[in-house]
């Protein structure tokens, strides 16, 4: 039993203002599996005080100052790699080899790349007589989601520290314990006082106070659509910048010349991946209507072969976060049912020989329509839906016909036709034939699915503010 219940601010672990308990529930067994303190808004105003005091300093540190704590934030880092991937098995039920092989090590791959960004990163230039300066933008509110918790914990705290920021995190309270031991990684470290700092609690609570909260001069915020309008709607009165990374509805379309076999099965791996709770997962499925049949086929061969069960075990698949995504997931894939989709694989209830534990079917549809809604909501859970269509035009309308934009995927054999369709596709990161893996790539949403763009140097730039200062070189050098 993991037992969390200080918060830390200014460098320090610390009681909370007013004590409250949360359960954190394991969603394999669901039971209790540790407890964390709820937050408050008095909470919130201790830890911007921190920052923003630190942030004096802080933001006056050399690039090398900041290289050099980047680096002991990694070796710390790969000493708790173990603990991390770990405790997020426990706490969103990724798969221990899913965990140790992509949600630990990503944590060090934003830090790795952080460093080297931060090596050359242009800070300055001239521009005849006018002198630019990008500059930490100041007290940063980072609200993290639970699906991938270190991934968007580390891609935003590091250009974060990398640009000269201070800021105040709050982690998903489905998934407290990895931030937990990011922040004691930042401790261990050296972090100095209130750069970094940490409350739990709710997004009602401790969310709300940090994205109204007047000395916080930026919101970098990952979830769900609804929620990003409430933190925008929240941020508005101290027009504080917002950044956000929010749901996805991403088509994967499968063009004519496709091997249909590794086209079909493979969009079915990815979107099972993580129990279908990412993001980005290529949950609508675009076939050439004349395949339908032969994508079926190899879909429900892939589906059906999936392994659910013990996250510590072997399954691919573990479950999903808790009992309200899971009675969500159910509820769609019903309206899958009832509004006339072929259910291919899977469907309602846990797997067999599951009684106990968030657990879903991997499940596939197909004939689906772009009017149906597990077309068009973002279910969140290992469920592909199968559409056909006529022609490669046809396609990319239904590719872009949803008020999502933040991945999409092609595959063909013609490579210069597949980037085609790629850059007709309205969306903020585009793969073609599987590529990915990029650290350097930006990612980010249009529409619905955000603003803004985190990873690589296209992080850094969130977190700055331009400043260009006029007459910076003497007249005559001007002339």
């Amino acid at each position: 039993m993991r037992e969390y219940m200080k918060f830390y601010i200014d460098g320090q672990w610390v009681d909370p203002v007013t004590p409250k308990s949360m359960d954190v529930i394991n969603p394999a067994n669901e039971e209790v599996c540790g407890h964390i303190s709820a937050g408050s808004a008095a909470d919130v105003d201790k830890a911007v005080a921190a920052a923003k005091k630190a942030f004096v300093t802080y933001s006056q540190t050399s690039r090398e100052e900041r290289i050099d704590l980047l680096q002991r934030i990694l070796a710390e880092y790969q000493k708790r790699f173990g603990d991390v991937a770990n405790a997020i098995t426990e706490e969103m039920g990724a798969p221990a080899s899913l965990a140790q092989r992509a949600q630990a090590p990503i944590g060090m791959g934003h830090l790795a790349t952080g460093i080297e960004v931060l090596k050359t990163f242009k800070f300055e230039e001239d521009r005849g007589p006018t002198h630019l300066v990008k500059e930490p933008i100041g007290v940063c509110a980072m609200i993290t989601p639970w699906n991938w918790p270190i991934n968007q914990i580390a891609c935003k705290v590091v250009p974060a520290l990398a640009t000269g920021c201070t800021m105040v995190l709050k982690p998903s309270e489905e998934s407290p314990f990895s931030a937990i031991i990011w922040a004691e990684i930042m401790h261990a470290a050296g972090v100095p006082a209130g750069v970094f700092n940490l409350v739990n609690g709710t997004g009602l609570e401790v969310g709300a106070a940090l994205s109204s909260h007047p000395d916080v001069d930026m919101v970098s915020f990952t979830g769900s659509t609804r929620a990003g309008v409430e933190v925008a709607k929240a941020a508005a009165p101290t027009v504080k910048r917002v950044a956000q990374e929010l749901g996805g509805k991403s088509p994967n379309i499968i063009l004519p010349d496709a091997d249909m076999k590794s086209a079909v099965s493979g969009g079915v791996k990815h979107v099972m991946q993580n129990s279908g709770q990412s993001c980005n997962a290529p949950t609508r499925m675009l076939v050439p209507s004349a395949k339908m049949d032969e994508a079926i086929v190899i879909a429900k061969e892939t589906a059906d072969s999936t392994t659910v069960g013990d996250p510590n075990g072997n399954a691919q698949l573990g479950p999903v976060v808790n009992r309200t995504q899971w009675e969500k997931i159910q509820r769609l894939i019903q309206a899958g049912i009832d509004e006339g989709a072929t259910l291919v694989a899977g469907g309602v209830g846990r797997p067999e020989g599951l009684d106990k534990g968030f657990y879903v079917k991997p499940t596939v549809f197909a004939n689906v329509t772009n009017d149906m809604t597990v077309a068009k909501e973002e279910i969140f859970g290992p469920v592909v839906s199968i559409l056909g269509y006529e022609s490669v035009d046809q396609a990319v309308d239904i590719g872009n016909d949803t008020e999502y934009g933040l991945a999409a995927y092609v595959s063909g054999t013609d490579i210069a036709a597949a980037r085609a369709v790629a850059s007709r596709l309205r969306a903020g990161q585009v793969s073609i034939n599987g590529g990915g893996g990029d650290m350097m790539a930006p990612f980010g949403g249009y529409k619905m699915s955000g603003n803004g763009r985190e990873w690589g140097d296209f992080g850094f730039h969130e977190y700055l503010e331009v400043k260009a200062v006029l007459g910076y070189a003497p007249k005559q050098a001007a002339e």
